[in-house]
């Protein structure tokens, strides 16, 4: 069915889901299903939270257990909700990467639901402004997008103790504007090189 839990640099990851609020153009799902020529993260369906949980082993062990895959975690909240608390209480340092809108799916503020559950959460916010946001991103929530996760990502710093803004370093891109935004949050800021100058197809 493809993998949902896979080892990576001292971190252990899951794969929740292949379901995305965007298609950016930058994303190496739509270039090759086989992450690092190891993990073919394309699922066939979607594991269920016992499937994750069993597969997990001894998850303390890792740096960070880390919600990431070939899609957006947040969408399954309650699946996440269910192996985080899991996580959590055998000792797992629980991390989120995230495409920051959350929010704008489920209709509702959920970070309140993921205090305790998550220590850190890495928020992509890739552009500097509305418009280069939706041009790379491609979100289905079109000019709402951008706004929506500069909010989560205000509404986050109130719950998870760690927040980081990331952005991928492309053409069009202000790093330093990213940077500024996140400072004004209050969050970390961490730049990404563009994946594809490394990436082991």
């Amino acid at each position: 069915m493809g993998a949902y839990v896979y080892e990576l640099n001292g971190s252990l990851y899951i794969n929740l889901t292949n379901r995305c609020n965007n298609s950016c153009t930058f994303c190496i799902k739509f270039k090759n299903r086989m992450f690092e020529g190891l993990h073919e993260l394309w699922l066939d369906r979607e594991p269920s939270p016992e499937e994750v949980i069993s597969s997990a082993g001894d998850a303390s062990k890792y740096r960070h257990v880390v919600f990431c895959g070939y899609g957006e975690p947040l969408i399954r909240l309650e699946a996440l909700k269910k192996v985080a608390s899991f996580l959590k209480e055998k000792g797992a340092y629980v991390r989120i990467d995230t495409d920051g809108q959350a929010n704008l799916f489920h209709g509702r503020n959920i970070l309140p639901e993921l205090k305790g559950l998550v220590d850190e959460i890495n928020i992509s916010l890739n552009a500097q402004d509305e418009k280069t946001y939706q041009k790379l991103c491609k979100s289905v929530y079109k000019e709402k997008a951008f706004k929506g996760i500069l909010d989560f990502a205000k509404a986050a710093k109130e719950v998870i103790p760690k927040v980081i803004l990331t952005a991928v370093e492309l053409p069009g891109v202000d790093i330093e504007k990213c940077r500024g935004i996140a400072e004004c949050i209050g969050a970390d800021f961490k730049a990404r090189p563009y994946y594809e100058e490394n990436y082991r197809p």
